[in-house]
């Protein structure tokens, strides 16, 4: 995990009132599914929906959503908050990560460029799942 990255993507797109709970859950082995756990149903309370640009229908292809990222100025690498162990808290390609979280069915964030844009997945309830591109 890297704890300064996450601290740094926490402050820039959860809400002011829980960044401090979520910064404790996310490094804590034991809490750290409880700050996942916010972003499943309730995560437009969680993240600051100001930032939070909803990617249009039909939005579940890895390669699609990876051509909108660079768009916006991405890198080939990125940094995972996700529900899914095989890619949390770790630096990756984009194109891997995204290939693991895009219809995982579980949240993930994918930090494109620290504090400025990240792929947010949430949970799949039913359809699919919301897909945002956070930008600041």
């Amino acid at each position: 995990m890297d704890r300064e990255l996450e601290e740094v993507i926490v402050k820039a797109f959860f809400s002011k009132r829980i960044q401090q709970r979520v910064l404790f859950e996310l490094l804590s082995p034991k809490k750290r599914m409880d700050a996942m756990d916010r972003l499943c149903h309730n995560y437009l309370s969680t993240l600051q929906e100001e930032f939070m640009i909803e990617i249009p229908k039909p939005n579940s292809n890895p390669k699609e959503i990876e051509k909108l990222l660079k768009k916006q100025g991405s890198s080939n690498e990125c940094y995972a908050i996700s529900w899914n162990d095989s890619i949390d808290g770790k630096h990756l390609s984009l194109t891997s990560a995204l290939e693991v979280a895009v219809g995982e069915g579980f949240p993930s964030i994918i930090s494109c460029i620290p504090g400025k844009l990240a792929y947010f997945e949430a949970e799949q309830e039913y359809g699919s799942p919301p897909r945002f591109i956070l930008k600041r």
